[in-house]
């Protein structure tokens, strides 16, 4: 259920790592910056903002690429839809390697911590809040744009990246399969949670999130349990 290369536009090439845009992104990013108001004097400044979501979640798609490779596995593809961006990645079947090939995508995310808080101290020493509002409007969405998809990513629900990074934490004493069936298993718990949230809060988001999560799980314990038949 994840984006293909199917139905995606060819947008750039960086080290060997083809990046392209499915189209529904687009239509996406229409309705998300017609539909936002209140932020800022213009709409123009919507469309930055959305822009920089997908900036950020193209370097964290970039870390989990760079950090496969450097383990010796494959990784020359990423594809950004509408609900974020998904770097198809074959680290070698080591829970080392595994590790660092996920670790390394909110990694980027915690090293752009201090260069918005940088860039927070800069404007404010400058008063750009009066001569530049809109400027520093963005400054802030987008700095805590970066910190909701990092604490977002680190939730222990597989495949997210937290609950990858315990599969592989559990790698080491469970082995390959055992690992995975625990991690997807309580991802479940987790979607099941998602699904609460967003009939709570009448998200259409966080449910469509909610349903492509638990559709991964279920293929990852199905993955797991074949995973325990060959071995």
């Amino acid at each position: 259920m994840l984006p293909s290369s199917s139905g995606s536009l060819p947008f750039f090439r960086f080290r060997g790592i083809a990046v392209s845009v499915h189209w529904s992104w687009f239509l996406v990013a229409v309705y998300e910056i017609q539909t936002r108001h209140g932020l800022y004097s213009h709409w123009v400044w919507n469309a930055y903002e959305y822009l920089a979501l997908f900036g950020i979640v193209l370097l964290h798609e970039f870390g989990h690429s760079l950090a496969c490779r450097q383990t010796g596995g494959l990784a020359d593809r990423i594809v950004l839809w509408p609900l974020g961006g998904v770097a198809f990645v074959q680290p070698p079947q080591r829970a080392g390697a595994q590790l660092w090939s996920i670790a390394a995508g909110p990694l980027v995310n915690v090293a752009l911590l201090p260069v918005f808080a940088g860039l927070k101290m800069l404007t404010e020493r400058n008063g750009w809040a009066v001569t530049a509002p809109d400027f520093v409007g963005l400054l802030r969405e987008v700095a805590r744009i970066n910190e909701w998809l990092l604490i977002f990513n680190l939730l222990p629900i597989y495949p997210l990246d937290g609950g990858q990074i315990l599969r592989s934490l559990l790698w080491f004493p469970l082995g390959r399969a055992r690992s995975l069936l625990v991690a997807a298993a309580l991802g479940l718990v987790g979607v099941a949670g998602l699904g609460w949230l967003a009939i709570r809060n009448e998200s259409l988001w966080i449910g469509i999130m909610a349903y492509f999560i638990g559709v991964q799980c279920w293929a990852g314990l199905g993955h797991a349990r074949a995973l325990r038949r060959l071995e």
